[in-house]
């Protein structure tokens, strides 16, 4: 059973390694046209502190270290995004951006921290962290459904990244099984709903990943002058 464990808990961490680093070939884009167009920045900012919690708790609680290594390892690169986010996102967006990491990925994050450590120990700390996080692992799974607005407005999945989506769903399958191994189930809850959560996203994708308004006239142009203005044309004799 523990090689069973620690198999499972392995490939969940490559996969949560893969989730990470699934919004790449966005931030990529958004260097490359040093603008953040549409995405939104909350599915970053909710996995910084997710996972900067998660790290916490794999280090208070024992034997879970490959919790605290691929949370640890998801910190560092969710940094990177959050940084590159406020550097290329518009003023009013990299306004609403900075108060929200400030609030969550600071002063939440703070709090928590200094109130379980001062306030609380042993089990009662693991459990409070647990709690604390498996509810800020809900909030990640969900986070990327914020840009549902833009995909139904637009009749396309173009802002909501697809290997973010997927990845969100393996992840949480993998951990959930992994957490019914172990029985805990502060990993379990969460991840089960993130895999559900995970499920829909890649429904809607599904639906909308093909844009609609691509048609070969914009839709206020008016077809009609077209077919008046090639009335005036002179004819081709072999017509």
């Amino acid at each position: 059973m523990d090689a069973l464990i620690f198999f499972i808990g392995v490939i969940g961490n490559v996969i949560s390694v893969l989730m990470f680093l699934s919004p790449a070939k966005t931030f990529v884009r958004i260097v490359k046209k040093k603008s953040t167009e549409e995405f939104e920045s909350l599915p970053y900012i909710c996995t910084l502190l997710n996972s900067a919690l998660w790290t916490y708790y794999g280090i208070i609680k024992p034997g879970s270290y490959l919790v605290a290594t691929v949370n640890g390892f998801g910190a560092v690169v969710e940094i990177i995004y959050v940084a590159l986010f406020l550097l290329f996102a518009p003023p009013n967006k990299r306004v609403r951006t900075a108060i929200l990491v400030g609030i969550l990925d600071v002063g939440f994050l703070a709090a928590a921290l200094v109130a379980t450590y001062f306030l609380l120990d042993g089990e009662l700390r693991i459990d409070a962290i647990g709690l604390i996080s498996s509810g800020l692992n809900i909030i990640m799974y969900a986070s990327p459904l914020s840009a549902v607005k833009t995909v139904v407005t637009t009749k396309s999945a173009e802002y909501m990244p697809f290997l973010l989506s997927f990845f969100l769903f393996l992840n949480g399958g993998v951990w959930t099984f992994y957490a019914v191994l172990v029985r805990d189930w502060f990993l379990g809850v969460p991840n089960s709903i993130g895999f559900v959560l995970g499920a829909l996203q890649l429904v809607l994708y599904a639906i909308y990943r093909n844009p609609k308004n691509s048609d070969k006239f914009p839709p206020d142009f008016d077809t009609n002058q077209i077919s008046h203005k090639e009335s005036l044309l002179p004819r081709s004799s072999n017509c």
